[in-house]
């Protein structure tokens, strides 16, 4: 097999540190460029850690060109040269075709288990993130004594640099690897956590901007990896299962992070947690397997049998002739992470698919970055103080995790196409219910509590199905990148939706205008999904991307 010149020092596990040396120390240069500013935040508690109007330290200039430098430094140590890209190419397309013989049929194993738990934490740190956003915006507005309508330029910076965000990592993921884009994501999540230390309004909405860049990756990754991961008859439910818990997890971690330690320290702490949650991406890194589809499109047949040999699975050459029933033909080539590959998803045969989960995508981000995202800043203008606000929605998170049973259940052993359209239906529904049941009510908590729940279960199932269905309907050399497009959709919802909320709020106060402008896209969205969308219960990646032609799609 054709290998590149330069040879990477590589794991079993697939990851390529090129240059090692300047990988770790550009991360411990964004960890300490991080640190060093803490002591002067720290030191403002007489001032309840408000910052505006302070002076950024000399030290903390610092540290700021610390961050900068390693993560320049970072890259350059994980990024393989032109070449090497150029020979793993060519030694793919030499190698012939394999196939993975009963790898649908496999069972879980414990390597399996492992890989959810930590793409399970991945995927909670990754929806902490924007939601922790929308719970530091009442502190925003008394820090800068600015309207919610100036306010919601924080979302929007945020969900602009996501929705970027999304579509540069899902391009990553298919170039790079699965696992090394989460491994760069997760360097990004560490080094905006200076967030919390920017003082000037206009200096905090350019790192918003720079935090939501980082953030947008981590969902495309994460299900593309575990689509190609789990065997087929348990990927529908499990897939979706993880990432219903993923999205109650992060909302739980940002409203519980909020409830404990903003009343003490202030919004900004929300911010500094990047670091730590950053570190523990970086360090569970390490037990994330790549993706054995994605090791044998870069020709890497030797790393791709070790990964699958961790899953029970046993990766052999596919004779001429023998019929694909039954195993999962791998056939080399692509677009592997270019524009041209973004640009495939807008032609046939991808192009309705796009439609499906592009306008799915739409509908449940301007729900959630419409309506969620503000739901904290409707809440406290409407004299629910911050920390009963956050309390509320915690014990709405925790009410809503049974109901991710339900829609996991739903997706895998019932219908995926029918289950989509019913919880996009019932989202709008449920916000229909916020607008006429007057549930911030004297004496109504409890029917706010149980909207939220809902809200959170029915929007939450949008989301935990349509990452799994994208990384299902596309080929394995475009997976990442549809992936990200998915994300990019739901974000883009956030770019529209703050705005809208916020022109909503300054007309008509109160929940009901913002929940009935946000009903009417996920409606559509359902529609859509009934007209476009596509079966993928207990079928192969090869037979879904390929309409049952398995043989002939270049997976």
């Amino acid at each position: 097999m054709s290998r590149a010149t330069e040879k990477p020092n590589k794991s079993h596990t697939g990851i390529a540190f090129h240059h090692p040396l300047a990988f770790w120390a550009g991360t411990f240069a964004i960890m300490g460029g991080v640190l060093i500013g803490m002591p002067e935040f720290f030191s403002q508690s007489a001032r309840k850690y408000q910052i505006v109007g302070l002076d950024l330290t000399p030290i903390e200039f610092l540290g700021f060109f610390m961050i900068l430098g390693g993560l320049a430094a970072a890259v350059y140590g994980l990024f393989p040269r032109k070449e090497t890209f150029a020979a793993m190419k060519e030694a793919g397309a030499k190698i012939g075709g394999y196939h993975f013989r009963a790898m649908d049929d496999a069972p879980l194993t414990r390597a399996h288990y492992w890989l959810l738990f930590v793409l399970g934490v991945a995927l909670i740190i990754d929806v902490m993130k924007p939601a922790s956003l929308g719970f530091s915006i009442p502190g925003i507005k008394k820090e800068y004594g600015i309207s919610t309508a100036r306010a919601a330029i924080f979302p929007f910076a945020a969900l602009t640099g996501t929705t970027i965000g999304s579509f540069l990592w899902g391009m990553l993921a298919d170039r790079l690897g699965r696992r090394a884009a989460i491994l760069l994501a997760s360097l990004m999540f560490m080094a905006t956590a200076t967030c919390s230390l920017m003082p000037a309004f206009q200096i905090n909405v350019g790192m918003c901007f720079v935090m939501g860049l980082s953030a947008g990756g981590m969902l495309p990754i994460v299900y593309a990896l575990m689509a190609e991961s789990v065997p087929a008859k348990k990927r529908g439910w499990l897939v979706v299962l993880h990432g219903g818990m993923g999205t109650v997890g992060g909302f739980l971690a940002a409203s519980g992070a909020t409830a404990l330690l903003v009343p003490h320290f202030g919004w900004r702490i929300l911010w500094f947690l990047n670091l730590p949650t950053g570190a523990i991406l970086l360090i569970l890194n390490r037990w994330i397997p790549e993706s054995p589809r994605f090791l044998l499109e870069r020709g890497l047949v030797n790393e791709a049998g070790h990964v699958t040999a961790r899953y029970g699975v046993i990766l052999e050459r596919t004779a001429p002739g023998v019929a694909s029933t039954g195993v999962d033909p791998i056939l080399n080539g692509g677009a592997h992470g270019s524009l041209a590959g973004l640009g495939k998803l807008f032609r046939q045969p991808h192009l309705g698919q796009t439609v499906t989960v592009g306008l799915y995508g739409l509908g449940w981000g301007l729900v959630n970055w419409g309506f969620l995202t503000f739901l904290p800043t409707i809440l406290d203008d409407i004299g629910l103080q911050g920390k009963s606000a956050s309390s509320l929605l915690f014990l709405g998170a925790l009410l809503s995790i049974p109901g991710t049973v339900l829609v996991s259940y739903m997706y895998g052993m019932w219908s995926t196409k029918k289950s989509m359209i019913i919880f996009a239906l019932a989202t709008s529904l449920t916000l229909v219910g916020f607008a006429t049941l007057n549930p911030a009510g004297p004496g109504r908590g409890w029917v706010l509590t149980l909207l939220v729940a809902a809200l959170l279960v029915t929007s939450g199932g949008v989301i935990a199905m349509l990452s799994p269905y994208t990384a299902e309907v596309y080929p394995t050399t475009l997976r990442g990148t549809g992936s990200g497009l998915a994300a990019g959709s739901s974000k883009l919802g956030g770019i529209l939706g703050p705005p809208v909320a916020a022109a909503v709020l300054s007309f008509f106060p109160g929940i009901g205008g913002t929940a009935l402008v946000a009903a009417v896209p996920i409606s559509l969205a359902g529609v859509v999904v009934g007209l476009k969308g596509v079966e993928t219960r207990g079928r192969r990646l090869e037979e879904i991307s390929s309409g049952g032609k398995a043989a002939k799609e270049r997976v």
